[in-house]
């Protein structure tokens, strides 16, 4: 699944993408986000908008989680950050929507080590996402 929307501000209007692709272990899927070049139509997961809207950017993402696992209630997504400046900045918006994406979501984090439930204020490699079973 893709999907497209508009970051508008001081830079102008950036099309950004979010893509959901199926790894090589069945009901496992990648996180991708990134900018689409106007030109060529190619997603960049290394370009920087400084738009000003990376709350905004950040929520839009979390909510195509969402209709995301409307359609695969069962999968498992991926995700790390094309650097490590950008794993951070994904940690810092699941820390900062800790309590309400919990109600729905399942949060690991990859350490050195291994797979562990999300906590604030640790440092991960990726992170993981599985909707919480419905009751």
């Amino acid at each position: 699944m893709t999907f497209e929307f508009d970051s508008v501000g001081p830079k102008g209007t950036v099309t950004k993408v979010v893509q959901y692709t199926e790894i090589n272990v069945k009901g496992f899927y990648n996180l991708g986000f990134g900018d689409k070049e106007p030109e060529s139509g190619y997603i960049s997961d290394l370009s920087v908008t400084n738009n000003g809207d990376s709350q905004k950017v950040l929520a839009t993402v979390a909510r195509t989680l969402y209709l995301f696992m409307e359609r695969h209630p069962d999968a498992i997504v991926l995700a790390t950050g094309s650097t490590q400046a950008r794993t951070r900045l994904y940690r810092m918006g699941i820390t900062n929507n800790l309590t309400a994406i919990e109600q729905d979501f399942d949060v690991l984090g990859l350490t050195d080590a291994d797979w562990e439930p999300f906590r604030k204020n640790v440092t991960y490699h990726a992170f993981s996402v599985r909707r919480k079973p419905q009751q």
